[in-house]
């Protein structure tokens, strides 16, 4: 869902080492940690991405520029993570999200792109009281169900449904199997058909020319969001990867714009 490319930082010497976080499954979560001021911001990323993607490195620069305290990991079975892909489900990603704010202090921002959307409104939803806001990028709650099912050609669905998976060659995202169990776990993590109550600020960057999450799914998501501010900022041109250098700035500054509301 979303694809990001590799961007070397500026100065690779200031690159922190990667950490890992160790389940209760033994299966360990990387992830790198810049250490600063202010709630810390969160990069959640999306389906068959990691934390060396572009807009998880701007912030990763921005963070050291600014100060920012910022953990960008890798999901169970993505990047540096271990995992079994065939294991994956967004429960388990959710439980992973949940397990990485908890060995953390203080407030956080989680700034979650495409899937990494879902998986942060479902962490605000699990540890309200954490969360100084949100920002999230091209957000694709329910995507199993609303987006990539229905996108499956036909002979793609009956494998899922006769053998338990299939098998997807997709460009950007390369060859991975798509098993019946992630589609069926989702539906225990569906939020668009009931009001999602999420108080802390919610601000969203949804390019229109996104052809992976169409901008109205994000119309969507604003609609079931209570409880709390939301801003849609509706990017004009903007693809699914909103990796352009002004969607990069964009994206900073959103992040600054939520860090400088938490602190009052």
């Amino acid at each position: 869902m979303d694809i990001d490319f590799i961007r070397l930082p500026r100065d690779i010497s200031l690159m922190p080492d990667v950490q890992h976080l160790t389940r209760p499954d033994g299966e360990a979560l990387a992830f790198r940690h810049v250490e600063g001021s202010g709630p810390t911001l969160v990069w959640i990323g999306g389906f068959r991405s990691d934390m060396e993607g572009t807009k998880a490195l701007a912030l990763d620069a921005a963070a050291r520029e600014r100060g920012w305290d910022y953990v960008r990991y890798d999901h169970f079975a993505h990047g540096q993570s271990s995992g079994d892909w065939r294991k994956a489900t967004i429960g388990r990603w959710r439980e992973d999200a949940i397990a990485l704010i908890d060995s953390l202090e203080g407030p956080v921002v989680p700034v979650g792109s495409s899937m990494g959307g879902w998986v942060a409104l479902l962490l605000a939803l699990a540890r309200p009281e954490r969360m100084a806001g949100l920002v999230l990028v091209n957000p694709a709650p329910d995507f199993t169900e609303r987006l990539m099912w229905p996108g499956l050609a036909d002979h793609q669905r009956q494998a899922i449904l006769r053998d338990g998976e299939t098998l997807i060659t997709e460009e950007g995202l390369g060859e991975y199997v798509l098993t019946r169990t992630m589609f069926e776990e989702a539906r225990d993590w569906l939020l668009l058909d009931a009001p999602v109550p999420i108080a802390a600020p919610v601000h969203i960057l949804q390019g229109r020319a996104d052809d992976v999450v169409p901008w109205s799914h994000a119309a969507t998501l604003v609609e079931r969001l209570t409880g709390g501010d939301v801003r849609l900022d509706l990017i004009e041109g903007g693809d699914h990867r909103l990796s352009a250098p002004a969607d990069l700035d964009r994206l900073v500054e959103a992040v600054e714009r939520m860090r400088r509301s938490a602190a009052g």
